[in-house]
C-alpha cells in the first residue's frame, strides 16, 4: 500500500484542488546509501583509493559489530535473567504457570508468524536482490565491512 500525501497545487489557489505525492515512490529513489554511495552514475566511494574503501568499510564494520556484540551479550542476559527469576518464583511457589496455555499461545504465535511470512516473500526478495546488487557495486567497501564486522564481533 503507498503513502501518499495530499498538498495544494501550486499553480492553483482554489482550497479544493491537491496534488497527490506518492512517498513510496521518493523514499525509493532517495534511500540514504544512494545519497552516499550513489546510484545510477556509479558509487561515489570509487573516487577513492582502494585503500580509502577498505579502511572505510572496515572502520563501519567495526563499529557495526562491536554494536552488535554488546547488545547481543545485553539482551542474552536479559532474556536469560528474566526466564531464571520466573523459574525461581514458578518453584518457590510464588507464581503458577499454566503450561498448556504457553503451549497453545505459543502454537497460534506460530501459525500468525507463518501466514506474515508468507505474505512478505515478495518484499523480502526485493530487499535481497537491492542488497546484493549494492554489494557488487561496492565489492571492496562490503568487503571491508565484512572483516571489520567480524573483528568488531571479536573484541
Amino acid at each position: 500500500m503507498a503513502a501518499r500525501t495530499a498538498r495544494p497545487a501550486e499553480h492553483e489557489s482554489d482550497d479544493d484542488s491537491y496534488e497527490v505525492l506518492d512517498l513510496t515512490e521518493y523514499a525509493r529513489r532517495h534511500r540514504w546509501w544512494n545519497c552516499v554511495f550513489g546510484q545510477s552514475s556509479g558509487p561515489i566511494v570509487e573516487k577513492y583509493s582502494v585503500a580509502t574503501q577498505i579502511v572505510m568499510g572496515g572502520v563501519t564494520g567495526w563499529c557495526a559489530g562491536f554494536l552488535f556484540q554488546k547488545v547481543g551479550k545485553l539482551a542474552a542476559t536479559a532474556v536469560g535473567g528474566g526466564f531464571l527469576l520466573l523459574q525461581i518464583a514458578s518453584h518457590s511457589g510464588y507464581v503458577q504457570v499454566d503450561w498448556k496455555r504457553v503451549e497453545k499461545d505459543v502454537n497460534k504465535a506460530k501459525r500468525q508468524i507463518k501466514k506474515r511470512a508468507n505474505k512478505a516473500v515478495p518484499e523480502i526478495n526485493t530487499i535481497i536482490e537491492e542488497s546484493t546488487e549494492f554489494i557488487k557495486q561496492n565489492i571492496v567497501v562490503s568487503s571491508g565491512f565484512v572483516g571489520g564486522f567480524l573483528l568488531g564481533l571479536a573484541s
